[in-house]
């Protein structure tokens, strides 16, 4: 019986048909080679392709393509019985870096390319954008030649920052770049010195010419999104707030204003010697947030007093600025005057007071008109002179 079935199936073995490949147009063939593309990279790299700046030139654009196909449902039809990696439903997962696609920065790269003859895998001599832009940016940047009138700004800028007179925070990205403002990126002051005229990009962005002058010496004309970019890219980047408005040191604050503190200058009654021989020209110099009669109030018990009451010489209120950065910028300042003194506390335990000076009122008056005008910085106490150097 067997031998009978083995002959028959050899007979109707002549008259079988072989099976005919699915007839697929041109289109198709393509489809299926560019997602075969994908698949052959996703198995190399070990992940899906993904956008960003940072990526290499063909990842980029197998992400592109990978999006495009799994939003047509004719081609996710097509390509979905052999998507054995599961590309198409994870490509709506793909996160954008830069928040769309940057079809203009993909189109720069491969503007000496003839993109229509040429296959994503043929590409040659393209470089990543990272590295495009960073070349680009050395590139951009030159000598300023008139640096000498820009650095005495710089100067003023971190004074005022010494002195809590200016703030930094980080960069808003719906904030526009504005002319006469600084900026800081990659760890360099960066000021905006003019603002050329607006025009619109494609797809109706906005966009100006910069002139950004750096603090070490050099300059850059780069575009206002360009900028843009490179501060959100630059996690350290930062916005340097205006100098504070209002009255910083006055008698009365303006409507308005807030007092942030009260620089104080106090003068010691005890009886040591070093107090005693001079005692107009020792002073405590501080700052509080409160009532400078309550901050004395138990001086006699308080080491940092000397352990003796005090009086108050004079008074400096002040306003929307950090308390902490003014105290230790006056401490700077009279660093070289300081007193050097221990004294034992009510317990017996030796303890040093560091907000004692040998200094006179006068200078320590300017110091104080010196942090208002933003002219404090690199300014010491020089002792041999009794002045401010």
């Amino acid at each position: 019986m067997s031998d009978d079935l083995d002959a028959l199936a050899d007979d109707l073995a002549d008259f079988a048909t072989e099976d005919k490949p699915v007839a697929r147009s041109a289109v198709d063939e393509r489809v299926i080679a560019g997602f075969e593309d994908i698949q052959r990279f996703t198995e190399k790299s070990g992940h899906p392709p993904h956008h960003g700046e940072d990526k290499d030139i063909f990842e980029r654009l197998y992400a592109v393509r990978l999006e495009r196909l799994a939003a047509n449902p004719a081609y996710f039809t097509l390509l979905r019985p052999n998507d054995h990696q599961g590309l198409l439903n994870a490509a709506s997962a793909i996160s954008d870096d830069d928040d769309d696609v940057d079809l203009d920065a993909l189109a720069s790269d491969l503007e000496d390319l003839d993109d229509v003859a040429l296959d994503i895998t043929e590409l040659k001599h393209v470089r990543p954008v990272a590295e495009k832009r960073a070349a680009e940016e050395i590139a951009n940047r030159e000598t300023c030649a008139d640096f000498a009138k820009f650095k005495p700004l710089f100067e003023k800028v971190q004074s005022e920052l010494d002195a809590g007179l200016r703030t930094t925070r980080p960069p808003e990205t719906s904030a526009e770049i504005e002319a006469g403002r600084f900026y800081i990126l990659s760890g360099q002051k960066a000021y905006v010195a003019e603002v050329g005229e607006r025009f619109k990009q494609e797809y109706d962005q906005w966009d100006a010419r910069l002139r950004v002058v750096f603090d070490n010496g050099t300059e850059s004309n780069l575009l206002m999104r360009s900028l843009h970019r490179a501060m959100n890219k630059d996690k350290s980047s930062r916005t340097i707030s205006d100098p504070t408005a209002g009255p910083l040191f006055t008698d009365a604050s303006a409507d308005g204003d807030e007092a942030s503190g009260i620089i104080y200058v106090l003068r010691s009654k005890s009886n040591l010697p070093i107090v005693s021989n001079n005692r107009d020209l020792l002073h405590k110099i501080g700052v509080t947030g409160g009532s400078v009669e309550r901050r004395i109030a138990n001086a006699k018990l308080d080491p940092t007093f000397l352990m003796a009451d005090v009086e108050i010489v004079t008074t400096y209120e002040l306003y929307n600025i950090n308390r902490v950065k003014l105290e230790n910028l006056l401490h700077r300042i009279f660093e070289r005057a300081r007193l050097d003194v221990e004294i034992k506390d009510r317990f017996g335990h030796p303890v040093i007071p560091r907000e004692w000076f040998l200094v006179p009122l006068f200078a320590i008056d300017e110091a104080v008109e010196r942090i208002k005008d933003g002219t404090i910085k690199g300014v010491v106490y020089d002792p041999e002179t009794a002045s401010l150097r």
